[in-house]
């Protein structure tokens, strides 16, 4: 990979009285698939606006290839936002062609790239459609298509699959991977940890505007235990938790709402310990190999049970 397309030291963005960004610090290196995730609410989609030149931060310093985020900047950035940002009025080619045409691409090479660009996103028999016609997931496609058509050295993807069904999201994905440009970031901002967890390189875990822990998804799985089991409860008492979180062998544990999130090394020895522990309280037991997922609430919710937000 390369040096840093991406570099936060000390970032502050608030929004009146809130406080979006909080000494937010980050490097994405070059070339990587880079994922932050967290809750809504996180401070994910400010900092994504931060380096898409959209809003200025209030403290800090921010650097993208080596430069402060401006608006001469944004000819080398492609964007895919939460919400679909394309006309339902317009056909797929249409919008294709004015992305050619806000970013200056040539019309021989926009022709050339639009037509691969459906291609690859499954989108060539829709290319005289009008985008109000297309199903949620093709919009999600159009919008990727529309995003890499000036080639970006940067792609900022804010959410792009949300709403989108397991197979559609796989479809994407192998999609925009075999369009990925030689040396392009890409930088996703997403809740849905297991999606980061198949496509990114590194990963962040952000919270209440702050970044908790980076790295590889498979450095921060390193030391959880074997197994997950997420216990929904009701009516469970204080010192009940304490006797949970005290059993012999239990890792992280940590209450959310109505659901304990418990990494163990053996589930099946543990389980029984529980409805020792807590005879009646407990509804349902799920038990699963440790993910990401329990990576993010072992380093996020080191803070009093029941605060850290949901993913």
């Amino acid at each position: 990979m390369e040096g840093a397309a991406i570099s936060a030291a000390g970032i502050g963005r608030r929004y009146g009285e809130r406080r979006a960004l909080d000494d937010f610090s980050l490097e994405v290196p070059g070339g990587s698939v880079f994922g932050l995730l967290g809750p809504n609410g996180s401070g994910k989609s400010t900092f994504v606006g931060l380096v898409a030149a959209m809003e200025a931060p209030d403290s800090g310093t921010l650097r993208v290839f080596g430069e402060p985020p401006a608006p001469a900047l944004r000819a080398r950035v492609g964007t895919v936002f939460q919400e679909n940002a394309s006309d339902p009025l317009m056909t797929v080619n249409d919008t294709l062609w004015l992305a050619s045409r806000l970013f200056g691409v040539p019309r021989a090479q926009a022709r050339e790239r639009s037509a691969s660009l459906l291609a690859a996103f499954g989108l060539s028999d829709r290319a005289s459609d009008a985008v109000s016609t297309l199903s949620g997931g093709m919009r999600r496609r159009l919008e990727m298509a529309r995003a890499l058509l000036h080639d970006p050295s940067l792609l900022l993807l804010d959410e792009p699959t949300t709403g989108v069904d397991p197979h559609e999201r796989r479809a994407l994905w192998a999609a925009l991977m075999d369009t990925r440009g030689a040396g392009r970031t890409i930088l996703l901002a997403t809740n849905d940890l297991a999606e980061a967890d198949a496509v990114c390189d590194r990963v962040a875990f952000v919270q209440a505007g702050k970044v908790m822990a980076t790295g590889t998804p498979a450095d921060l799985k390193r030391g959880l235990r074997r197994e997950a089991v997420r216990v929904t409860v009701d009516g469970l008492t204080p010192g009940q938790l304490s006797e949970v979180e005290q059993a012999a062998g239990a890792g992280q544990v940590v209450a959310q709402d109505e659901v304990l999130h418990i990494t163990v090394d053996d589930a099946s020895a543990f389980v029984p310990r529980l409805f020792a522990i807590a005879p009646g309280a407990i509804r349902t037991v799920t038990i699963e190999q440790s993910t990401l997922e329990d990576s993010y609430f072992q380093h996020v919710a080191r803070q009093p049970a029941g605060s850290v937000a949901p993913l």
